[in-house]
């Protein structure tokens, strides 16, 4: 069987072009997931590891789809060498247990894991450099605004927390959150 493997960290980046070169590789099944490749538990890619097995391959469009860290993309590639299946990164080659190979894959990984550092370090300087503006507020921006709350609140005097999130579309748990911050905060 020739399996492949198809990954992107974030739900908002898009899985179709990786989807389809493995198609076009001749993958007999294709696992595909939305998950950070910092973590190996992820979902698809553990079942994918139950069913692949001795003279089978898998195939992944670049090294970063497997893992973002040399060590544990080396380990991951080495134990399904190692298990008799084959591994084709296809921006690499087939992956084998030469010495050749080996230093490649090395290579490879670092530049993954030295891009993923890369990128978190830019991160956060920009959110360092965001936290000097006195407007910037960390955190996601609030759902509603304080007239709304302040709206359903003072609905509250006569109707139920459940008559107020079904007139204001505002969830209970969210009604009973903000009275209580609202109280904190009188104290």
């Amino acid at each position: 069987m020739k399996y492949g493997y198809a990954r992107v960290s974030t739900v908002q980046q898009d899985l179709e072009s990786q989807l389809q070169t493995l198609a076009n590789e001749g993958c007999d099944k294709i696992y595909s997931e939305k998950y950070t490749g910092t973590k190996t538990d992820r979902p698809q890619f553990k079942e994918l590891l139950s069913k692949i097995e001795t003279g089978d391959t898998l195939v992944v469009t670049k090294l970063d789809r497997l893992a973002r860290s040399m060590t544990q993309g080396s380990d991951i590639v080495k134990d399904l060498l190692e298990k008799g299946i084959k591994v084709n990164i296809l921006n690499i080659g087939m992956m084998d247990n030469t010495p050749t190979s080996k230093l490649i894959k090395n290579i490879f990984f670092s530049f993954a894991e030295f891009e993923r550092d890369m990128i978190v370090e830019r991160t956060q300087e920009g959110r360092e450099l965001a936290r000097q503006n006195p407007e910037y507020k960390d955190g996601r921006k609030p759902k509603y605004t304080k007239l709304q709350l302040d709206h359903a609140i003072s609905q509250l005097d006569t109707q139920s927390y459940n008559q107020v999130a079904d007139i204001t579309g505002i969830s209970k748990s969210t009604l009973i959150r903000e009275v209580k911050r609202r109280r904190a905060n009188s104290n």
